[in-house]
C-alpha cells in the first residue's frame, strides 16, 4: 500500500497487506526511510539493523520487546541473536515479497526501545 504522503511512523500502525499489493519501489520507501535512517535497506526488499548490547541478557531483553512490539503490529521480524550480544533485524514483508510501509513502521518502533 502506497502512501502518497509522508506518514509519521510513531503514530502509525501495520495494515495487513491486501491481494496484489506491490512492494514499495525506492521513490515509494525512501520518504519512511529516512524516519529509520541507521536501518539499511538490502536489495530493495529487506530493512535491516544489527544492535550491539553490553551483555547477553540485555540482548534478550531487547529480543522479548522487539518480540512484544512484533505481535502488537502483527508483523514479524527475523531475529539473529549472534556473538552472545548483538542482534541482527531483518523486517521484510513476506506476503508481497518486498517492502511494505509495515516494514517501516515496526522499525520505527523497534528504535524506540533504544
Amino acid at each position: 500500500m502506497a502512501h502518497t504522503l509522508p506518514i509519521d511512523l510513531k503514530t502509525h500502525h501495520c495494515v495487513p497487506c491486501e491481494g496484489g499489493t506491490k512492494p514499495l519501489k525506492p521513490e515509494e520507501f525512501e520518504v519512511y526511510h529516512q524516519q529509520v535512517a541507521n536501518w539499511k535497506v538490502i536489495e530493495e526488499k529487506v530493512l535491516e539493523r544489527e544492535f550491539e548490547f553490553k551483555n547477553f541478557n540485555e540482548a534478550i531483553e531487547f529480543i522479548n520487546h522487539t518480540a512484544k512490539i512484533a505481535e502488537a503490529e502483527s508483523h514479524h521480524p527475523d531475529l539473529l541473536l549472534h556473538n552472545y550480544k548483538k542482534v541482527k533485524v531483518a523486517l521484510t514483508t513476506h506476503a508481497i515479497r518486498g517492502l511494505s510501509v509495515n516494514d517501516f513502521v515496526v522499525a520505527v518502533k523497534i528504535d524506540e526501545l533504544l
